[in-house]
């Protein structure tokens, strides 16, 4: 409950205050001036009410808060003033937790703007540097790109080759070879050494900037949260006036109006949400999954179209050594895979980084190497026990290799595959029997695409080669059709996806990551089974919502009667109500429990 120390819940807490300063003046001194701590409480919370209630007024909705101004204002006018005070503790205490909630919403669009550099290194005819704002870079600029730096501008490759990490924009889990000429879109990072680039494009029209423009309108587009409260007001305020209105025509009784008004005072609708939402947070947190949004929640309960990005996402994002082909006799597996270690020990590739791992599973200790050179666009050569190795890469539509050779005689070939999860079978299948779709949507080629869709259970719609434009044209479009659509993804491509779902759900180790900020819920471990307990959550957590508004209406509905016909007292119908908030909140405390 530490969330009640935040800056939102002072107005409360100087109501409670004053309330309790009146209880110890009024009841135990009993000075003439008791009523003036409820006169301030009345003052100190009721503005803020009045303020939020013309604002909607304004904008021509209804809003619950009319009944708790009247029957503030009839406390008032009755001189009911513990009464009124009571109200106004009520409802300023709803609002202060609908605001905090509102308030853990994050911009979504910092990381994105901050991946890109402020400067780049201009190159002139004489190969000098100059740094300069990438907003003042024009047209046919020449760019020095080191090793390690991510593209700030799309260009041309000036230099004669170059290797270059995509999967912040296609989810390509593989580098990307270039040669001279070639595109190089902003948002990539150069894997190799130095090279020169050509701007194509300035800072405002560049490919990454366009992904920042739609993340940044898509965010704008969102749907605000509506709770159930909202949906329900309309007819629970007007039903609340014409009870009233009929009690006192019938009775003349203006306490007996006080009391209708005060027991109708829908705390339980306010409440309930809320609170039942931040449990679900917390039992989410638990399994480090951190929503973002508290809205979103609510959402995902309704979602009924789930939508993944296949690398890193249902597969690991990485390659891993599916098999050794020995191809020259006299080899065995763990020679090949000494000799490649020496070559590729101290490379940064992917695929040397699967070979090392697969050495420390199996416990190979790696050969010694000599004049190890890295060819881009070729691979490595090197002298392994005097004699000259040299490793090249391939790739077909379905798979990636690399091949080990000596004098030109090959001597291995090493298949690499982007697996699959252990989780993701499991997991599909239970998402599928809850009823939802699912599709995935991928930038890597169809024949990929289709190889590993043919693996997972049940029917599951596709869509390949896609750009993080078509990703987001493909969510918009699942959503004109009427499903609530829920994005999974983990890469800057699926950024203006997971912006433009009705909720995005992210899988990241980097809680900072852009993909992380344009998202509404982040799993912070790769575990997919997170997908199903994140759901399975929200579902849990609504339900107990519903539960906690519809009891409390019942139980208010029967207050009300109850009132009208003279059975309870203003101040009963108070003390009634607060009892009925707190059945409310220890049903939406279970939350907490996932």
């Amino acid at each position: 409950m530490s969330f009640l120390w935040h800056k939102q819940f002072i107005v409360p807490w100087l109501v409670l205050l004053s309330i309790a300063t009146h209880l110890v003046v009024g009841f135990g001194l009993q000075l003439d001036w008791e009523n003036w701590p409820l006169y301030l409480a009345i003052v100190i919370g009721g503005y803020r009410l009045l303020a939020d209630s013309l604002q909607s007024l304004r904008r021509g909705s209804f809003a619950l808060d009319y009944i708790a101004i009247l029957a503030i204002a009839t406390g008032v006018w009755t001189e009911n003033y513990l009464v009124a005070s009571v109200v106004v503790l009520m409802m300023t205490g709803g609002n202060a937790l609908e605001n905090y909630a509102q308030a853990k919403a994050k911009n979504s669009l910092t990381a994105l703007r901050n991946r890109l550099p402020n400067q780049v290194q201009l190159l002139d005819k004489t190969g000098h540097t100059k740094a300069t704002a990438i907003e003042k870079v024009v047209l046919g600029s020449l760019i020095l790109l080191r090793k390690g730096e991510v593209v700030p501008l799309d260009g041309t490759l000036e230099s004669a080759s170059g290797r270059f990490d995509e999967a912040s924009l296609t989810g390509e889990a593989y580098p990307v070879e270039k040669q001279t000429g070639d595109l190089v879109r902003s948002g990539t990072v150069n894997l190799g050494e130095a090279v020169s680039i050509r701007t194509t494009s300035t800072n405002l029209d560049s490919t990454y900037s366009h992904i920042v423009k739609l993340v940044q309108e898509a965010e704008t587009a969102k749907t605000p949260f509506i709770q159930l409260a909202d949906r329900l007001s309309g007819s629970f305020t007007l039903l609340t006036i014409v009870l009233a209105s009929l009690t006192y025509f019938f009775s003349g009784d203006m306490n007996r109006v006080l009391a209708v008004l005060v027991i109708a005072t829908p705390c339980p609708l306010i409440l309930a949400t809320p609170i039942a939402l931040i449990g679900g947070m917390n039992a989410a947190a638990r399994e480090r999954i951190i929503f973002k949004k508290l809205a979103a929640l609510e959402k995902l309960a309704r979602v009924k179209q789930l939508v993944f990005d296949k690398t890193g996402t249902i597969t690991f994002g990485q390659p891993l050594l599916e098999k050794v082909e020995i191809k020259a006799s006299g080899w065995t597996r763990q020679q090949v895979l000494a000799t490649l270690g020496a070559l590729e020990k101290n490379s940064l590739h992917p695929f040397a980084k699967a070979v090392m791992t697969v050495l420390g599973q199996e416990k190979i200790k790696p050969k010694s190497a000599t004049e190890v050179k890295e060819q881009l666009g070729v691979g490595l050569v090197g002298l392994v026990d005097g004699q000259e190795f040299q490793v090249k890469g391939s790739r077909n539509a379905t798979e990636a290799q690399i091949s080990l050779y000596q004098d030109k005689s090959e001597i291995a070939t090493l298949t690499f595959r982007d697996e699959i999860k252990p989780d993701s079978l499991r997991v599909i299948a239970k998402l599928q029997a809850l009823g939802l779709k699912l599709a995935v949507f991928t930038g890597d080629k169809l024949a990929t695409a289709q190889a590993l869709v043919a693996k997972l259970p049940g029917e599951i719609e596709l869509r390949a080669s896609l750009s993080p434009q078509d990703k987001q044209q493909g969510i918009v479009d699942m959503r004109q059709q009427g499903d609530a659509v829920a994005m999974i993804g983990d890469g800057i491509n699926d950024a203006p996806a997971l912006a433009s779902a009705d909720v995005g759900l992210v899988f990241s180790h980097q809680e900072h990551s852009a993909a992380s900020e344009a998202a509404d819920v982040v799993l912070l471990s790769g575990n997919f089974g997170g997908v199903l307990r994140v759901i399975l959550i929200a579902k849990h957590t609504m339900k107990i919502a519903k539960q906690s508004i519809y009891v409390g209406l019942g139980l208010s509905m029967g207050g009300m009667i109850l009132a009208a016909f003279g059975f309870l007292t203003p101040l009963a119908g108070a003390i009634g109500q607060e009892a009925i908030d707190l059945l409310v909140i220890f049903n939406a405390l279970r939350a907490r429990k996932g």
